[in-house]
């Protein structure tokens, strides 16, 4: 009858740590307010986002937020002009009501300019030949209703043939085709309107370099290799550039999907030698 007790009472304790652990899993509420450090005034419209569950918003006009986050979620806090910070979510924060998150300004060092003064007098002639083409371009590919926004070609000197075999593009896909759950968090980022709205307004890349694991050049490089122009690049609002990291990857998943089908038809169309030697002895 002890045993039957003992027994009992293990299970009762094993479902009520299991109940516990789920309960300190569980998603909750966590509120906080973003100030400058300095002055201590509240930063209106700064961008929150948990990187985990690919969800945003914005603070108030008092620099309050309210974002749904589970323990060791990551928050992901940004302003314009301000040094972004990430918060691991703990179990601490989730219990304090009052989180305040002080946020630094940015130092940008400024080069020395030297302005010299020219006394230009009659009309001014431009050589049309030395204006740069860099203006963005739109191509229509014909079955596909997106247009792509493609740059001026850039030539490589490759410092091997291996090099020049080599697509650029490749080694991006078969990068980010190891990652599908980065992948769905970039489209979740354009199709959610919410999300949307948010990545409009932002120009610093900072989400996508947490989801995709770049560098800003390796960021860049990518674009370039996809053939986006250098203006597009530079000035794009991060939710364009999200759209065109997901275009490439698409367009580039469907062309080699093309070339294995095209191999796939082209060696099925061909005659096997038993089927050959067969119609021999029919004749």
């Amino acid at each position: 009858m002890s045993k039957k007790i003992l027994l009992f009472l293990s299970i009762l304790i094993s479902i009520t740590t299991f109940s516990q652990e789920k309960k300190k899993d569980s998603i909750h509420i966590l509120k906080g307010k973003v100030l400058d450090v300095k002055t201590r005034f509240p930063l209106k419209s700064a961008h929150v986002f948990n990187l985990n569950t690919v969800s945003g918003i914005v603070t108030n006009r008092f620099g309050d937020f309210k974002i749904k986050a589970k323990k060791n979620d990551t928050i992901h806090i940004s302003y314009i002009g301000y040094e972004s910070v990430k918060l691991i979510v703990t179990n601490d924060l989730l219990k304090d009501k009052n989180i305040e998150i002080a946020i630094n300004e940015k130092v940008v060092e400024i080069e020395e300019v030297v302005v010299r003064a020219h006394n230009l007098v009659g009309v001014l002639a431009i050589d049309s030949k030395s204006v740069p083409d860099e203006a963005p371009r739109q191509i229509h590919i014909e079955g596909l209703a997106q247009t792509f926004e493609v740059g001026k070609p850039v030539s490589r000197n490759y410092d091997s043939p291996l090099a020049a075999v080599f697509n650029p593009v490749d080694f991006w896909y078969q990068k980010l085709g190891k990652k599908p759950k980065e992948m769905k968090k970039l489209k979740k980022l354009r199709e959610d309107d919410n999300l949307k709205d948010l990545m409009e307004e932002k120009f610093d890349r900072e989400v996508m370099l947490e989801y995709l694991d770049m560098s800003r050049d390796e960021l860049n490089e990518l674009l370039k290799d996809c053939n986006y122009s250098r203006k597009f690049i530079k000035k794009a609002s991060d939710l364009q550039i999200v759209n065109a990291v997901i275009n490439c990857f698409e367009g580039h998943k469907t062309h080699a999907k093309g070339k294995v089908k095209k191999e796939i038809i082209h060696l099925s169309d061909k005659p096997k030698e038993e089927d050959k030697k067969i119609e021999k002895t029919k004749s």
